[in-house]
């Protein structure tokens, strides 16, 4: 099989490892299948898109929405990658799921309007599939509405023609699109189990996502519904594309 690549902005090692280590699980694939690129380690190295089965992009601390002269060396060099990149993705129609940070770094590329009218906190939310992500072939048995974990400052208030809405929640109104046939973003987070969104909240504690006062809420947050089926989405992109 061809290998999937995961694209990681995480500069923290042990949320970054667990990261990739979930994506693994819940895809359903071997280490060796799914190569991991730290993208704020380095540049991107180039990606011959014939020879892989599809892209992974994790959540990470960048935001598009931040003014150009806030953002880092690393944050610029990373956005004009994913551009790059996305440009030759979109093109192709190449297999692409983006969460979190995905759906920013899509969002940006096909010049949605992306703002913090619809951060969420970190928590669970219901996720409810609209018409378009019912007949989803990715989203093939999941309910109509499943909780989700999500955590983001920012958010696409309006999406473009060309994008399909497949998902949506009562604070955000975007939390999944499709372009094309293959390139999918979300806004929720697919790849989380409970352990790995408690790491996440203990790592990512003085980033700005709670105040310090607010780590226990924080936890019972995450508590208040048991999540189940967004695992079942990266299984499935697997089983769509792997070639």
């Amino acid at each position: 099989m061809k290998p999937f690549v995961l694209l990681a902005t995480r500069a923290e090692d042990v949320p970054a490892d667990e990261e990739y280590e979930l994506f693994v699980r819940h895809a359903g694939l071997e280490p060796a299948s799914l190569r991991r690129v730290r993208l704020e380690a380095g540049p991107m190295p180039a990606i011959d898109l014939d020879e892989i089965s599809g892209i992974f992009v994790g959540g990470g601390p960048f935001n598009a929405s931040d003014p150009w002269e806030r953002k880092t060396a690393v944050q610029r060099r990373v956005e004009a990658e994913f551009a790059a990149l996305l440009q030759r993705v979109v093109a192709a129609d190449t297999p692409f799921l983006g969460a979190c940070y995905g759906i920013g770094t899509v969002g940006a590329f096909l010049g949605a309007s992306i703002d913090r009218r619809f951060g969420e906190p970190i928590s669970v939310v219901d996720v409810e599939l609209t018409a378009a992500g019912r007949a989803d072939p990715l989203l093939e048995g999941l309910p109509t509405t499943f909780p989700a974990f999500v955590g983001h400052k920012e958010a696409i208030s309006a999406l473009p023609s060309r994008a399909t809405l497949l998902a949506s929640s009562a604070g955000c109104p975007v939390q999944m699109f499709r372009v094309g046939a293959n390139v999918y973003a979300t806004q929720f987070h697919p790849e989380l189990d409970l352990e790995g969104i408690t790491t996440r909240i203990h790592a990512y504690a003085d980033h700005g996502y709670f105040a310090p006062d607010e780590l226990d809420l924080t936890l019972s947050a995450v508590r208040r519904a048991t999540v189940t089926h967004t695992g079942s989405i990266l299984r499935t992109f697997v089983e769509r594309y792997a070639r």
